[in-house]
């Protein structure tokens, strides 16, 4: 992973939570916005400096800021929340120096500094620079605009700090079953793209998307986990070249669910469309291959791995997942296989600007993530992972920084038809910021599964309860 400038090596965990859909239509998604377009962006071409970023407690929702109330913020410092359209009573602003000379904002020594205060005290705000804000904090977007992903049209600069040449935008979505009642609705309606379409315009705005696919696309052999095998009809490419997925993570455990020659003919199919895949392949040095996405320059790893079982570990010969056994599900840990994987990621840090490592791991229906989860994602970062997206368990698990990386140790459901509890239905997805190589901003978007097994994003309390959930560890 490029290491450029220091400021930038933190991670962003911000959310821009959009309206709840209703509807089935791309259209639908009405935050456009907020997105950079699927392309990287020259944030500097206008000569006008950095973003002048707003950061609030994580504790505090976030809500979009009229551009007029941003910049009375800025060069009066307001003592209320809701001028600027946020709940709640008194606030106090601090900024970093050279930001505003506003009587009202205190300053202080260091951008640091204005995000500690934010960070000890829910009740204030802080302007700093775009490219100082950390995980400790959220920032908000102003007119529309997220001071991350759209530098160059976010409407408050400051000639303090740097602004980035290019963007990069990636968008990692969890556990995605296309099988049983899933493919029963979308067979009913006639659209295999129908689970997709509420969020195919966000999906497919990111430079690369990338999901778990947790179906086989044959169903060559007999079915080895009964009720439990997923197999989806290869008519799903449609949705998930709608939604824009460039590459598909394999690792888990349903990739074998109808025998070794239905998980060769998904492998082809796969490929077929035109997709990368990774995590699994028709034998161990091709379930343990990278796949590298290059973007204007910028290239980004992409590295799987499974740690439940049933899908078979490949081998020298036969086919099947990049096993790392390990609890609850395949351990003891199994040291050498983490020696391998660790290895393989300092290989491939070597070759690319950023690392994403997509885990399969575990407990079931749990928000809390194992020991294991976090020793072995503390070995993911060590090696050179940027972000570390994990999947399995069905539920939100918690989203943390370990070093200068961001942990999501579980994304919850993306497209599922559990829908026997709340938690099954709920998840979140990642919208991942690269500035000129690197990682900067990781922003988490809840959404609920409906009962037409579509995701949708939500707002509100429905949204921060989510949201809580990521922060609970």
């Amino acid at each position: 992973m490029s290491r450029g400038a220091a400021a930038y090596a933190s991670v962003l965990v911000a959310l821009v939570a959009g309206a709840c859909t209703g509807g089935s239509e791309p259209a639908a998604d009405s935050d456009a916005t907020t997105r950079a377009p699927r392309s990287s962006t020259d944030a500097t071409a206008d000569g006008r400096g950095a973003p002048l970023a707003l950061v609030v407690h994580p504790s505090r929702d976030v809500t979009d800021v009229r551009t007029a109330d941003a910049r009375n913020l800025v060069a009066d410092g307001p003592t209320r929340w809701s001028r600027i359209g946020l709940r709640g009573g008194r606030m106090s602003v601090v900024a970093a120096p050279s930001v505003t000379d506003a009587a009202e904002v205190r300053a202080v020594a260091s951008a640091q500094d204005a995000i500690g205060v934010v960070r000890a005290d829910p009740g204030s705000l802080a302007l700093v620079p775009a490219s100082a804000v950390d995980t400790s904090v959220r920032a908000l977007p102003v007119g529309g605009v997220d001071p991350l992903r759209a530098p160059a049209a976010y409407p408050l600069r400051t000639d303090v700090g740097d602004a980035p040449e290019s963007v990069t935008t990636v968008t990692v979505v969890g556990d995605i079953m296309l099988g049983r009642r899933v493919g029963e609705r979308m067979a009913a309606v006639d659209d295999p793209a129908a689970v997709f379409r509420p969020l195919a315009i966000r999906l497919s705005a990111a430079d690369v998307t990338v999901g778990n696919l947790e179906s086989s696309l044959s169903k060559a052999g007999a079915p080895t986990q009964g009720g439990d095998s997923f197999a989806a009809d290869p008519s799903v490419e449609r949705g998930l070249r709608l939604a824009g997925f460039d590459v598909l993570d394999l690792a888990n455990n349903h990739l074998g669910d109808y025998g070794q020659r239905a998980l060769r003919r998904t492998l082809t199919r796969v490929d077929g469309m035109g997709i990368e895949s990774v995590g699994a392949g028709v034998d161990r040095a091709a379930a343990r291959t990278p796949a590298i996405v290059e973007v204007d320059g910028v290239r980004i790893g992409f590295y799987a791995t499974d740690s439940i079982g049933e899908t078979p570990a490949a081998s020298a010969r036969t086919p099947g997942t990049n096993r790392l056994d390990m609890p609850p599900r395949t351990g003891p840990l199994d040291r050498a296989a983490l020696r391998d994987i660790t290895s393989d990621i300092r290989r491939l840090d070597r070759r690319v600007d950023a690392v994403i490592a997509m885990p399969h791991w575990g407990t079931q229906y749990t928000h809390v993530p194992e020991p294991s989860q976090r020793r072995v994602a503390a070995a993911l970062v060590r090696a050179g992972a940027d972000v570390v997206a994990g999947g399995h368990p069905h539920w939100v698990q918690p989203l943390e920084r370990t070093g200068d990386s961001a942990v999501a140790y579980s994304l919850g459901n993306f497209v599922f038809d559990m829908d026997f509890s709340r938690e099954t239905q709920e998840g979140v997805f990642l919208e991942i910021v690269l500035w000129d190589g690197d990682v900067v901003g990781v922003n988490p978007v809840p959404y609920v599964i409906g009962p037409d097994f579509a995701p949708r994003r939500v707002s509100g309390e429905r949204a921060q309860g989510i949201l809580d959930e990521l922060a609970s560890g």
